[in-house]
């Protein structure tokens, strides 16, 4: 295949057309079951937990995208992020991002440490808590960077160099970034992940999961699992994500432009305590953010003084949906004390800066402009009383 760049690719991948048909659409191919010519031998696809055409075409893809040597589609993040987990074995031991998503922190905290499987969480921005606590039996080194929801920033190809020297494989969850903005196998990485309910699919109107391995034999471990667990992505919902792959670039260009305006705006605002953005001239990590991705992506955090302020704000904020989940075509306002990270406690949340008065915002498609109008008619509603509390 010629060499192009990533949004062409997002067109044009191998599947601009379908072969049989000339259809410019990839066929939806809804059968559970498929018709075998003899005992002896049979066909590419037999069943469709172990293999779809319309799912393949999406694996293919996103495997394409990230550089990988193979992709694997799953009917959430959460079941692609499990499925890597189940690689691992009783008696071995995971070093992760401490402030990590919630969904993930309830399967390591709440499953793994069930079968045997022990963990430490780590500031990651810090390559030598990330050193010491590494063990013997060490076998995955967890990251998501930027990260959900304070947008810390771990050096990815740094993280690799110490897991190759301790025999781990290193797991990046790529959601907020997507192949476009950031390639982690590149980087060093031998698993990528990615909640394709997020920015891939871009519409929140599909769960999905994605998941891109590096090597052949990594491959062939992966896929075992996937077929022998069977949480993988129904034919139609995969043709949503391909749908969604195809408007990407342009979506990714507005939302990372509107939350790169929203983050300078909020940083100003008196009304707000402190913004997380990766792309502001004073984050920690910008350097490193950088020097391994396009941009600082499309995903911000701020907080305000307290929750009493944070309750006036939201009663009064109109256009972005207040909701869970983040990367579609609309706003989307989260409050991760009570949605994202609901399944960490309050302690682990307070311990890790997570705050009560801490709320993420994922830009969508509308006007900037028309999102800080609204923000700021929010926050002059924000009482002083509040603020001074």
């Amino acid at each position: 295949m010629t060499k192009y760049e990533q949004d062409t690719l997002l067109i044009h991948n191998g599947f601009k057309y379908d072969a049989g048909t000339g259809a410019v659409s990839v066929p939806i191919y809804n059968s559970s079951t498929f018709h075998q010519v003899d005992v002896d031998s049979f066909g590419k696809y037999d069943y469709s937990r172990s293999g779809n055409p319309t799912r393949e075409v999406l694996e293919e893809t996103i495997a394409l995208l990230e550089g990988g040597v193979r992709g694997f589609a799953f009917a959430s993040g959460m079941a692609a992020i499990s499925t890597a987990f189940l690689l691992l074995s009783q008696g071995d031991h995971v070093v992760i991002t401490e402030d990590v998503y919630g969904g993930t922190f309830r399967v390591v905290t709440e499953v793994l440490t069930r079968y045997g499987i022990s963990h430490t969480f780590v500031d990651m921005t810090d390559i030598a808590q990330v050193e010491a606590a590494i063990q013997p039996n060490t076998k995955v080194i967890y990251m998501e960077t930027p990260s959900n929801p304070l947008l810390k920033i771990t050096d990815i190809r740094a993280i690799c160099e110490l897991a190759k020297q301790a025999g781990a494989l290193t797991f990046v969850d790529n959601t907020f970034l997507t192949p476009l903005s950031q390639k982690p196998l590149e980087l060093g990485a031998d698993i990528v992940l990615h909640s394709a309910t997020k920015f891939l699919a871009g519409h929140s109107d599909v769960m999905a999961g994605l998941a891109v391995v590096k090597d052949e034999e990594l491959a062939k471990r992966f896929y075992f699992l996937q077929n022998a667990f069977g949480a993988i992505l129904s034919p139609h919902d995969s043709w949503l994500v391909l749908r969604g792959l195809k408007t990407l670039h342009v979506r990714l260009q507005h939302s990372v432009a509107a939350a790169e305006k929203i983050a300078e705006y909020l940083q100003t605002h008196p009304k707000v305590k402190r913004v997380y953005y990766p792309g502001l001239a004073d984050h920690p990590g910008r350097d490193i953010q950088f020097a391994q991705a396009t941009d600082g992506g499309a995903v911000l955090s701020f907080e305000l003084e307290n929750e009493e302020a944070l309750r006036q704000f939201l009663a009064h904020v109109k256009l972005p949906v207040f909701a869970v989940s983040l990367g579609a075509v609309e706003s989307i306002l989260s409050y991760p004390a009570k949605m994202s990270h609901a399944a960490m406690g309050q302690e682990e949340r307070e311990k890790r800066g997570i705050s009560a008065s801490l709320l993420r915002l994922s830009a969508g498609l509308e006007n900037p402009n028309d999102l800080i109008r609204d923000i700021d008619q929010a926050l002059a509603a924000v009482e002083t009383s509040a603020v001074s509390l």
